[in-house]
């Protein structure tokens, strides 16, 4: 189809951005803007030629602005189909102009009940009624009608505007699409508000990045997100190679563990289970405290920080070879330092960094959906179950222990001191295992640490195979029916037992 020029352009938008600069272009094209309350007034102040949506179609907005663009004048101008004769003849008949440009984005109602202490007014006021309708009504006609729900997209009608072409179909038909989506996903966020979310769950994600492979060669992946600036698209990828399915698994879960501590840490993950993990108020001495972990499995590692990555560490990380850094940000020198190694990805994860989203696993037959895991320890409910109170020392080092654990696959089992890592043991089918290969992994020996356990222990065998190492303080969520078994062999060996009431369990 051929391209069609705009004559006449109706904007009423909620974000500002980019909407001056469209309008200047559109009147420096002689298009005619047609525009509502305080859009209208913005363009008007900043010298942009506009008729006020109320003078357009010869009646005034009422209740309170509720109603102003649900009119035949605009809504007629946008739906008339240009090459219908019946169709322009009635519009002639009625008075109705030709509404070439949509430029419309919503109320800010995501926004809006993302607020603490947001009240059911606030929200309601805030679900627009005329925006979605002019937004389906340019997308339906989109054979003669240009919409855009999205400042990004300004600037390609500007270009279009200034080469005098206009518009092709292919670029019409692009933006009702993206018209459809958002008035899609702007519906299912009142849905969710209101209270029908639960009954269905719904995705609105756009593909962000293909991916060569998943999990293995011979299988297709991609990445899909609901928007395009996070992490994986490449958008905070400073340098390397494009990230891979299992990077993104890797660098999702070094993320969250890191963002467990408030002291500086290093962690090091490989398939999605740390090897290595600690804190130390020097950012170095943490990443070589968790590298001694395991120093064998950090090869070909993802490592995660929560504080500003410097050239020192940078310089330490380059002795071995590792897949990705993930940091809040970055020294100048460290990146210059990283970059010496072609393929490592560098990522600044922005605000994906405080991200919390809903988890969402496929089975077979449908998807699991659950909340977070958002805590870590219930406050109320932490108590000692043993004759020998923990020291402050090895307080500290179970808590430590057990945010490492609750992000290890089960059965999970942590031995710690000092703030580090000694030994890890994870996904096995007995708690015993883990504990036993938790000691096999350590690099130094376990004597003197401290031990966590994502959930209870249903034998004593567990508390055994770590009493017979030396481990001198245990914490564990608690629950079992042999608990009194579990604490008596605490008992026996002299440790330390510490319930949490609260259980981390990772498939």
């Amino acid at each position: 189809m051929e391209t069609k020029k705009i004559k006449r352009a109706l904007i009423s938008v909620s974000d500002k951005t980019g909407v001056l600069e469209l309008a200047r272009a559109l009147n420096d094209a002689g298009v005619e803007i047609i525009s509502t309350g305080g859009t209208a007034k913005l363009l008007a102040d900043n010298g942009v030629a506009v008729v006020k949506i109320s003078d357009h179609t010869g009646h005034p907005e009422i209740l309170g602005g509720r109603v102003k663009t649900l009119h035949p004048k605009i809504h007629g101008g946008i739906l008339g189909v240009r090459d219908d004769k019946s169709h322009m003849a009635e519009m002639e008949k009625h008075g109705i102009k030709p509404i070439d440009l949509v430029v419309v984005n919503l109320y800010p109602f995501e926004q809006t009940v993302a607020k603490a202490g947001v009240t059911d007014a606030e929200a309601i006021e805030n679900i627009d009624i005329g925006g979605p309708s002019m937004i389906r009504s340019a997308a339906k006609n989109h054979r003669d009608v240009v919409v855009l729900v999205d400042p990004a997209d300004y600037q390609e009608v500007v270009q279009a505007l200034k080469s005098g072409e206009g518009t092709t179909y292919e670029q019409r038909r692009k933006f009702s699409l993206k018209a459809f989506a958002r008035t899609s996903a702007y519906d299912k966020a009142i849905a969710d508000y209101m209270g029908g979310g639960g009954e269905s769950l719904k995705f609105d994600l756009k593909k962000a990045s293909s991916l060569r492979y998943g999990e293995n060669p011979h299988q297709t992946a991609a990445f899909y997100a609901p928007g395009e600036d996070l992490i994986y698209t490449g958008a905070n990828q400073l340098h390397g190679k494009e990230l891979s399915y299992n990077n993104i698994l890797d660098v999702s879960a070094a993320v969250m563990l890191a963002r467990e501590f408030k002291q500086t840490c290093a962690v090091i993950i490989k398939h999605t289970n740390p090897c290595g993990v600690a804190t130390d108020p020097d950012q170095l001495a943490a990443y070589k405290k968790a590298h001694a972990c395991d120093a064998v499995s950090a090869f070909g590692s993802v490592l995660s920080f929560n504080t500003k990555l410097t050239a020192q560490t940078a310089e330490e990380i380059g002795k071995t070879f590792v897949e990705a850094v993930v940091a809040p940000d970055y020294e100048e020198r460290a990146v210059e330092i990283l970059r010496q190694k072609k393929n490592i990805r560098i990522i600044k994860p922005g605000d994906f960094w405080l991200a919390e989203s809903l988890q969402v696993k496929s089975v077979l037959g449908g998807m699991l959906a659950q909340s977070p895991d958002g805590i870590l320890l219930n406050e109320g409910e932490l108590r000692v179950v043993s004759k020998r109170k923990p020291t402050d020392k090895e307080t500290e080092d179970m808590r430590f222990a057990y945010a490492v654990a609750k992000h290890v696959k089960s059965n999970a089992i942590i031995y710690a001191r000092d703030g580090r890592t000694v030994g890890i043991g994870a996904g096995q089918m007995s708690r015993v295992d883990s504990s036993k290969i938790a000691v096999s992994k350590a690099q130094s020996p376990v004597k003197g640490c401290v031990m966590a356990s994502d959930a209870f222990f249903p034998f004593r065998d567990g508390i055994d195979a770590a009493g017979k190492e030396g481990i001198t303080a245990v914490i564990s969520p608690g629950g079992s029916v042999r608990d009194e078994e579990v604490i008596a062999a605490a008992d026996e060996y002299g440790m330390a037992m510490v319930f949490t009431g609260v259980r981390h369990f990772r498939h």
